[in-house]
């Protein structure tokens, strides 16, 4: 690909950002974090943390201090993978939610909350690859919840929504509902929790958040609350350097983390579309979207059926999936011309995100999330410490490799994506939004590495999104021509209303020669900044 196709053919009210330092989040306060941080002489892996800090504040309905975290590092030279996901605590087995929930994994409150291992990812990352003092990556975050922000739309319409669900868990309704209600657009919000929580954070390199204080707070409460969490949970918590994995597509690679996350699928779905040469249709057109739709469908049916904790995955691996043959096979259960119903193959053998990259080359594809929407409800009283429901993506069937276990890791479905060329870096990505993480990874990068799309025009382009079995919904925005045509084909249409918030949120950062091609989506508050 010579470059991009510059004009944008989508409705837009936002262009590229060009610069040799880049930080694009999904709200501009914790873009902004990271820029100050790249102005006081840190690098990308400090901007980036000082964002994900600042997001923990300013974006609380879809990350907080008890959330787990991707990441995904060019540090000049190699790329480094980390998973920061916490595993289930010691006492849950299939028979511990058999006796308290029916044999029913819950969505919400303690009994949802896996070791929490955010915290110890930043810190890893800053220790390993950061170039300022630990304690300055925390200024701004602290800063915003000590004097309060104003409350942005997207966050604010996401905030709102969650409430009648959450309003009764644990702690939630003294920080989240501080008037008795969600607050309003423009409204300021003071989060001194968490300016606590952060600030001792910042003090002891995250060693309170595990083995001191707030450790003892989160333990105790779950104690008060029914829950399992326990210190020695906590305390024996380290994430993971891993290697990431890969696949060619295009004249790319596409590197996504191993297992447990879902990047897999994504890496499957490509590999799938590779075979079938999609680039000879044309990229708005019902024959290559139909193609990536079935792709990723039988990307999803392996997915769900065989992907967990890599520990756990002894039947079929990771490579297995990704075996360049059985793609082969798979794809060729695609009819051109009709949707279809796909099982798994038998092969053989509410999250943020966030981009940044500095001028000596470095990159950051970073993702944390507390899953579904504020995740499970709880707050630590006067931590600041909001938690994850990470433990909704277990199995309870004994046979599945995502079954629950004492120290196991859930299914993730949070992913950074990076991309190279030649061994040499060229995009952090990421799409943010529970099952449409992989499907934006996927029409994201068919956009720009078949199409030729700008990094903004392939964010603001139409998105379509699997709901299960032949169900298919597409945004507004979709041409009615080929939502109709979609549906002769047999998939199940529905389009979307054009205010809906289910298609994810995508940062992108393409490398060029003197610098960076950023873009942020607009279907959330995000921006990217540089200089």
């Amino acid at each position: 690909m010579a470059d991009f196709n510059w004009n944008n053919p989508y409705p837009s009210i936002r262009t590229p950002l060009l610069a040799r330092n880049v930080v694009a989040t999904s709200q501009p306060l914790a873009a902004q974090a990271g820029l100050r941080m790249l102005l006081k002489g840190g690098n990308a892996v400090d901007a980036a943390v000082a964002a994900a800090a600042a997001l923990v504040v300013v974006e609380p309905v879809s990350c907080g201090l008890g959330g787990d975290a991707f990441a995904m590092i060019w540090d000049g030279t190699e790329l480094h993978g980390l998973n920061a996901s916490g595993p289930a605590p010691a006492a849950w087995t299939p028979a511990y939610f058999e006796r308290k929930h029916a044999g029913e994994m819950p969505q919400r409150g303690w009994d949802s909350v896996t070791v929490p291992g955010m915290v110890a990812g930043w810190v890893e990352l800053a220790e390993r690859f950061g170039r300022l003092p630990f304690s300055d990556l925390f200024e701004p975050a602290i800063e915003l919840a000590e004097r309060g922000y104003l409350v942005s739309p997207i966050v604010q319409r996401k905030w709102a929504a969650a409430v009648p669900h959450l309003k009764d868990q644990p702690g939630f309704k003294r920080v989240f509902m501080p008037h008795g209600r969600a607050p309003h657009i423009g409204e300021q919000f003071v989060f001194a929790d968490a300016a606590h929580g952060l600030t001792r954070i910042a003090e002891t390199h995250g060693e309170v958040f595990y083995r001191g204080e707030l450790a003892e707070a989160m333990v105790q409460h779950a104690q008060q609350h029914g829950g399992a969490l326990a210190l020695d949970d906590l305390a024996g918590y380290r994430p993971e350097w891993v290697t990431p994995i890969q696949k060619d597509f295009a004249g790319f690679t596409v590197h996504e983390l191993p297992p447990n996350g879902q990047g897999i699928a994504a890496l499957m779905a490509l590999g799938i579309v590779d075979k079938l040469e999609i680039g000879r249709f044309p990229c708005d057109s019902a024959d290559s979207l139909h193609l990536q739709i079935e792709a990723m469908k039988l990307a999803f049916a392996d997915t769900y059926r065989w992907v967990a904790d890599s520990r756990h995955m002894s039947k079929v691996t990771a490579h297995d999936l990704l075996d360049d043959a059985y793609l082969s096979e798979r794809a060729r259960l695609i009819d051109r011309t009709r949707a279809g119903l796909f099982r798994h193959g038998a092969p053989r053998g509410g999250t943020v995100y966030l981009a940044a990259a500095d001028d000596s080359g470095m990159m950051v594809s970073f993702i944390q999330s507390n899953y579904q929407g504020f995740g499970s409800g709880v707050v630590v009283p006067e931590t600041g410490i909001s938690l994850q429901n990470r433990g909704t993506g277990f199995s309870l069937d004994a046979k599945h490799p995502n079954c629950v276990a004492p120290g196991k890791r859930p299914f993730h479905t949070i992913i950074p994506g990076f991309l190279s060329k030649d061994g040499q870096p060229q995009m952090s990505f990421g799409v943010m939004g529970a099952n449409m993480q992989p499907q934006g990874h996927l029409q994201a990068l068919v956009r720009m590495l078949c199409y030729g799309q700008q990094p903004q025009a392939a964010c603001d382009a139409p998105r379509w999104k699997i709901n299960g079995g032949m169900a298919v919904e597409l945004e507004a925005a979709t041409a009615p021509e080929i939502a109709q045509e979609l549906a002769r084909r047999g998939h199940h249409i529905t389009t979307a209303a054009d205010d809906s918030l289910d298609f994810g949120s995508g940062q992108f950062v393409w490398k060029r020669e003197n610098g960076y091609i950023a873009a942020s989506d607009a279907r959330r508050d995000g921006q990217a900044v540089g200089f």
